[in-house]
Formats: structure tokens, sequence, C-alpha cells
């Protein structure tokens, strides 16, 4: 009579060799989940970097530290959601030729674009307008091989200077943005220049208030600056 074999029981216990025990399992899933909400998976980017290279305009001239206009830029921009960190290259009393021979060391390797406000010292000390067209020039040219785009913020020579300085210094800034490509905005003091309430005690540098309208009026333009930025 032929009879049937029934395979053997397998050993439950090696049946289970074979799977990734439980603990194992949970500790594995574990250390996934930790990665995954780990601060370098979740880490927001670097903010793009805008550089002031200015005079005390944008150095704060005796504003309190959150009142000048690097500061306040910063803020306005943050606050339309744009992930924006101004750095403040402003020195009071600088001229073009003091702009032009720290331009190296106030870039940086994060630097993505440059506000360029410079020659009101010049004006201011009747410096000869070609020589201030010179130095923004040379800044330009600078910044054009970096790859850097610019914001050329303009100035107007002061009424007591004479017709003739105006003729000469006025056109600068238009003149050179148009050469070297650059966003033009045509004088960083439209709108507080001459409006006491806007000013120091001084009349000539701005006030919290009056950075504010600055800030406000060149912002569009600096919104086509951070557009250049690849």
């Amino acid at each position: 009579m032929l009879q049937i074999k029934r395979a053997p029981r397998q050993n439950p216990s090696r049946q289970t060799q074979t799977h990734l025990p439980c603990c194992v399992l949970l500790l594995s899933l574990t250390w996934v989940g930790l990665i995954w909400m780990s601060p370098r998976a979740h880490a927001e980017p670097a903010p793009i970097e805008i550089v002031a290279l200015g005079d005390s305009l944008t150095a704060g001239y005796q504003l309190a530290p959150g009142d000048g206009f690097v500061p306040q830029l910063q803020a306005f921009l943050r606050a339309r959601g744009q992930n924006i960190s101004v750095r403040n290259g402003g020195v009071s009393g600088d001229t073009s030729a003091g702009g032009r021979a720290r331009l190296d060391w106030v870039l940086s390797p994060t630097t993505s674009a440059v506000i360029v406000e410079l020659g009101a010292n010049d004006m201011l000390r009747g410096i000869s307008p070609s020589l201030t067209q010179k130095n923004l020039e040379a800044i330009l040219i600078d910044l054009q091989k970096r790859q850097l785009p610019v914001l050329v913020a303009g100035m107007m020579a002061a009424p007591n200077l004479g017709p003739a300085y105006a003729r000469r210094f006025n056109p600068i800034y238009q003149k050179l943005a148009e050469k070297y490509d650059a966003v033009y905005y045509p004088f960083f003091l439209d709108g507080v220049a001459g409006n006491h309430a806007l000013n120091l005690s001084d009349g000539i540098h701005p006030n919290r208030d009056g950075i504010a309208v600055i800030v406000k009026n060149i912002s569009p333009s600096v919104e086509k600056l951070l557009a250049r930025i690849n």
C-alpha cells in the first residue's frame, strides 16, 4: 500500500530567523525619523546678501541701531516674504575714492548684489565731478567682473554749488548705470531732502522717519535688483 509521507514540520524558530526582529525594525524607523526631522533636513536656505556700499546715508549716521537704512531696508523686504540680509558697507564721510579703495574687503563670497550710494561727500567738498565719475566707474567695472548685479543710487548737487557744477555732477549716475546695465534710482534723498521733519538737526542726514521714506521709495528699484540675482 502506497504511503503518503508528510513533509516535516518546520521549526517555528527557524521561520522567524529570516525576518528582521521587531525591535530592530522599530529602531531603524526611529533613526530614519530622526534624520527626517533633523535641523539640516529642514534648514531654510541662506538669505540673499545685499551689500549697501555708501557713506553716512547708508551707515545710519547718529541713528539708533535699528533705525538706519540697512536695518530698515532689511526689515521692509523680510516683511514682504523676502529672505534677504542687507549688510552695512557705509562709512560716514566716505567719498567715491574711499568706497573704491575698500571695495575688496566690503564684499564677501556670499554677496549676491550691491547698492552703490556714493558721491554726496564728493559734492559737498566740491571735488571735480570727473573724478567722482572715474571712481564710480571703477567700482562698477569691478562689480561687473564679479558678475554682481548693481543698483546705482543717484545724488544731486546742492543748489549753492551753482548750475555749472550741477550740470556736470547730476548726470553721472544715469550715464554710468546705462553704460554698465545697472538698476538706476535717480536720487537717494528723494522726498526727504529739504524736509526738516524728516532730517536731523543738521538738515542733511535723514532721521528715522526720513529713512523710512527712502526705503519705501527705493524698494521698487531694490526689487528690480533682486530679480537680476541668479
